[in-house]
């Protein structure tokens, strides 16, 4: 076999040096690193975290602790390496926007590696809250199939790598007060008033011991938040503290926000 000539100048090709950032990328792109970028969320600025599989984490983007804490968390979290990307994948970038504006994913994926089963389907049920909108712990547990779990649904919720994005923030505690979030009760607060709600109501109601509100112009009973009853005028507006008092007034549940 006659030797190749190392002057040739495809040989030369060979050798010239891969750019410093090809192996960081290459991981990232198949999912065992991950870059994050800044958005603009409703609440201020959050980090998105995302690799080839999808998003995979969000973070306060307003804390002194900054990026360098959004990182160590992320690491200590997930045990993947991640990076302040040079250049934010675009698309990933005009999903993000497209899906904070909306409320709702837009083109979005999610990578939810490291979730049980049952976390999964947790948050996939939070997403199907419109915005605006609030359920209590034990609607989420029906919705996903374990009425009793509504303890479990709660830890699921808590432990969310993606808040705001999957709004996690729209579910409340079973007796309509607004309760605990993973990034602060203030910030729980600023989400839904950014979705136009009045959280101060929202709990005036719950004290008051309304859970559910029904019209009686066509007896539908909903989630005080639900966009029906929303447009139920006050002369109309029929408070219930129970889905069995709205049932035994001859109220049935909205096919919408289906309250439970």
């Amino acid at each position: 076999m006659t030797a190749l000539d190392p002057t040739l100048p495809e040989l030369a090709v060979l050798r010239t040096p891969a750019p410093a950032d090809l192996a960081p990328t290459v991981l990232v792109r198949v999912g065992l690193a991950d870059e994050y970028f800044t958005a603009d969320a409703p609440i201020g600025p959050i980090f998105v975290a995302y690799n080839g599989r999808g998003v995979s984490a969000t973070g306060p983007g307003d804390r002194p602790e900054g990026s360098d804490g959004f990182e160590a968390a992320f690491a200590a979290r997930f045990g993947r390496s991640i990076r302040a990307a040079r250049r934010p994948e675009a698309r990933v970038v005009h999903a993000v926007e497209r899906s904070l504006a909306a409320g709702r994913p837009r083109g979005l994926a999610f990578d939810l590696r490291g979730l049980t089963p049952f976390s999964t389907d947790v948050l996939h049920g939070a997403l199907t809250i419109p915005p605006g909108e609030i359920r209590p712990y034990a609607w989420l547990a029906r919705e996903v199939g374990r009425p009793k779990a509504v303890r479990a649904v709660g830890t699921a919720l808590a432990h969310n790598p993606i808040p705001i994005l999957i709004p996690c923030h729209r579910i409340v505690r079973s007796d309509g007060l607004i309760g605990d979030y993973a990034w602060g009760s203030s910030v729980k607060r600023a989400a839904l008033a950014a979705e136009g709600l009045d959280p101060e109501e929202i709990e005036r109601l719950a004290r008051h011991g309304v859970r559910y509100l029904g019209s009686d112009t066509t007896h539908i009973v909903c989630h005080p938040t639900c966009r029906h009853a929303k447009r139920i005028t006050e002369r109309h507006r029929a408070p219930f503290d129970s889905l069995d008092a709205a049932a035994a007034a001859g109220y049935r549940p909205c096919r919408d926000c289906r309250p439970s």
